[in-house]
C-alpha cells in the first residue's frame, strides 16, 4: 500500500473522530457548500468553532474553500481523501481475511472440520 494512502487516510480519521467535524462533515453533505456563518445557523455551536474545525477538515482535504461574494468563503466537500481512506480499509481488510482464513482452516483440520463444532453443539 502506498504510504501516501496512509497519511491521507490517518488525516481523514482524525478528522472524523470528532462528532462535531462529522456534524459539519453531514451539513455540507445534505445542504451543500456553505460558509462558516452558514453552519453556526445549522448547528449548535460558534462560528469562530466552526471555522477552526473547517481549517482541520480543510487541512486533510476533506473540504475545499472556494472565494464568495463580498469575500466570504464557502465551503465545499471533495470526496478523494474519503475515497483513499476506504482503499486504504479495504486493504486492510483484504490483510486480515487472508491470515484468519488460513486460522480457521488450520483448526478445521486439526478439531475435525465445522461439523465437530455442531456435534459439541448439539450434546
Amino acid at each position: 500500500m502506498p504510504p501516501d494512502i496512509e497519511a491521507i487516510a490517518e488525516q481523514v480519521f482524525v478528522a472524523l473522530a470528532d462528532p462535531t467535524r462529522r456534524a459539519i462533515l453531514a451539513e455540507l453533505a445534505s445542504g451543500g457548500p456553505a460558509t462558516a456563518t452558514d453552519l453556526a445557523v445549522r448547528l449548535p455551536i460558534t462560528r469562530q468553532a466552526i471555522a477552526k474545525h473547517l481549517t482541520l477538515l480543510s487541512e486533510a482535504g476533506l473540504v475545499t474553500a472556494e472565494p464568495g461574494e463580498r469575500r466570504r468563503v464557502r465551503y465545499r466537500l471533495r470526496s478523494a481523501p474519503m475515497q483513499a481512506a476506504q482503499q486504504f480499509l479495504a486493504a486492510l481488510a483484504r490483510d486480515w481475511d487472508s491470515p484468519l482464513d488460513a486460522l480457521k482452516d488450520h483448526l478445521d483440520r486439526v478439531v475435525g472440520g465445522p461439523a465437530s463444532t455442531q456435534r459439541y453443539e448439539s450434546q
